[in-house]
């Protein structure tokens, strides 16, 4: 039998390729690919290869993260739950699809992943192979195996002598992409506990940011980031600057309770300064060239399309049907939006667009005001009518 596994190189995938080549008698072939992370994929390999596997895949996969899975969701202004911009979710069925390549170039029957059997990403890989390759068995072996505890997990590293740095003074479960990075586990599943510092990868404390804010300015052309302070640049390079000016003053620092789609709740850190910048910048531009039905109906449009993002449904009819709305609604967001930093603080101070439906002659209380005050009595009449009758109804008791 020959086995396709997601492989990071943390603590659950590394213990998976022993476990997997004894318990199914099977060959394991190792899938990695660079979203963003700062893994060394040489080193992964090695590590592979002694813990096991017969095969080691890397693929570059930042700019299809980019165009095809960061961009759509910005665009939808996908933030589950008000706070958390997806970038874990993201990226699994992007990491799923290319190992569906690799399973059919290697002849593989199965693919497995590292994923709990409470968490959100068992589903978001698995709903990928089941829409992309349903005859392709999936093993989980998270799900299966006799370890009750991550602490067992690591003496299970120890005995068979398999490389892996997470220690149980410091068992955190970080997973590191262009959008962003969720920490788990450890003394942050008491929600009650603050976290320490050695949780945080990329920013700073607020409190030890610097003193002095700074101001960025991002252009959008039909809701794509095209410049960050009048200079032209691609999405990957915004990203990576924006990541690091805004963990430098602490920004995109996110400590959430949030619902899994098992129906637990759990407590999540995420570090995410770019994500957080853009969708700021992104939603007050929208703002600027939204009529008000528009706005307020893609706010629940947004809401719906980061849970079908959350709940591993990417690859489905509705979201695709939804892309083609937000595609849409991405026609006059071309403009420029300020932003100031400070101390974990991402505040907008400004914003224009060509194709702006603000009017300053209609807004204004000066001189220059277009506006004509007559009509609004007609207007009060007929708006308030409704309010009229029920006030009058109301002497009925």
């Amino acid at each position: 039998m020959k086995i396709v596994l997601a492989y990071s190189g943390g603590l659950d995938t590394s213990v998976a390729i022993k476990w997997l080549k004894d318990n199914y008698n099977a060959e394991i072939i190792c899938y990695t690919s660079n979203i963003g992370q700062s893994d060394d994929p040489e080193k992964l390999r090695a590590r592979a290869m002694r813990t096991g596997a017969s095969g080691f895949y890397f693929e570059d996969l930042r700019g299809r993260f980019v165009n095809q899975y960061i961009l759509p969701s910005l665009k939808a202004g996908a933030v589950y739950q008000d706070k958390y911009p997806l970038a874990t979710a993201l990226s699994r069925p992007l990491i799923a699809e290319g190992m569906v390549k690799v399973a059919k170039k290697e002849k593989a029957q199965a693919i497995a992943h590292g994923c709990t059997g409470k968490g959100n990403d068992q589903v978001r890989f698995e709903l990928t192979i089941k829409y992309l390759a349903p005859e392709l068995k999936v093993i989980a072996p998270v799900r299966e195996w006799e370890f009750k505890s991550r602490e067992e997990e690591i003496e299970y590293t120890r005995k068979h002598n398999i490389p892996v740095t997470v220690t149980k003074a410091k068992p955190y479960s970080i997973d590191w992409n262009l959008w962003g990075i969720s920490v788990e586990c450890g003394r942050l599943e008491n929600p009650w506990n603050e976290p320490t510092e050695d949780a945080y990868q990329i920013t700073v404390s607020p409190d030890r940011a610097p003193s002095k804010s700074e101001n960025l300015t991002i252009g959008f052309k039909k809701g794509i980031p095209v410049s960050l302070n009048g200079k032209s640049m691609d999405v990957i390079t915004i990203i990576e600057n924006l990541t690091k000016v805004g963990g430098r003053h602490g920004v995109g620092r996110i400590d959430m309770i949030e619902d899994r789609l098992v129906g637990i709740k759990s407590r999540e850190i995420y570090e995410a300064p770019a994500a957080v910048i853009l969708h700021t910048a992104h939603s007050e531009l929208e703002k600027l060239v939204f009529s008000r039905d528009l706005y307020e109906f893609k706010k629940t449009l947004s809401q719906r399309y980061s849970q079908l993002v959350y709940f591993g449904q990417w690859f489905s009819h509705i979201k695709d049907c939804m892309d083609a709305f937000v595609e849409t609604s991405q026609k006059f967001v071309t403009g420029e939006v300020k932003v100031k930093l400070y101390r974990g603080n991402c505040i907008v101070i400004g914003r224009r667009s060509p194709c702006s439906l603000y009017s300053e002659g209609l807004a204004t209380y000066t001189r220059k005001d277009m506006f004509d005050h007559r009509a609004a009595g007609g207007f009060m009449e007929i708006f308030g009518l409704p309010s009229k009758l029920e006030g009058e109804r109301e002497k009925c008791y």
